[in-house]
């Protein structure tokens, strides 16, 4: 995981999201909430730079992940600071799961995950704070973002395009600035 920024809401959320959504919250007690906001997933990936959230990599496709899931908390259904872009299958990981159990990628510090070449596992540096240890492996584990071959084979594909000449490091900051900084680090040592 990487720290992100909180970017603000896009023209047109309130009048097409947040709106309509309220609306269908007073009306329905219970039910799965519509979901209005898909149709500003495309500015919500461009908010993460079309990085997941959770895993720090390039997400061509990606879902809308409420981080106070709808069943935790139903009024952060249609709020814009509740959104993270995520893979759909880490999204899904995390379903069940209470926020206070997950690492915010808005509150996480850039030092706390580092992954580990030559084998792309990611791991909790010494930098996370003692207090944050234990939710953070439970994060690492639960969302499969520490060694899952799902994970690993993408690191793996990232950096072997860096490695081949097929993106510069730059390129790679981009699409997987995890994988970038261990380059960097290792080509400092």
């Amino acid at each position: 995981m990487i720290r992100f920024e909180r970017r603000p809401k896009p023209e047109g959320f309130e009048k097409r999201v947040e709106e309509p959504g309220a609306a269908w919250l007073e009306a329905n007690a219970t039910g799965r909430p519509p979901a209005h906001w898909r149709e500003f997933r495309p500015q919500l990936a461009d908010a993460f730079g079309s990085l997941c959230a959770y895993c720090a990599m390039f997400e061509p496709v990606g879902t809308v992940d409420h981080f106070v899931s709808i069943d935790e908390d139903r009024s952060k259904s249609y709020d814009w600071t509740n959104y993270r872009f995520s893979a759909g299958w880490i999204n899904s990981s995390k379903q069940s799961l209470k926020s206070t159990q997950v690492i915010d990628p808005f509150a996480v510090t850039n030092e706390w995950f580092a992954v580990q070449l030559p084998s792309m596992q990611l791991v909790l540096t010494d930098h996370v704070p003692p207090e944050e240890r234990e939710r953070a492996q439970f994060v690492l584990d639960r969302l499969h973002l520490g060694h899952d071959e799902r994970v690993v084979r993408q690191r793996r594909e990232w950096y072997r395009m860096y490695q081949e000449g097929e993106l510069d490091l730059i390129g790679l900051r981009r699409k997987a600035p995890l994988i970038a900084a261990a380059v960097k680090k290792q080509e400092a040592a």
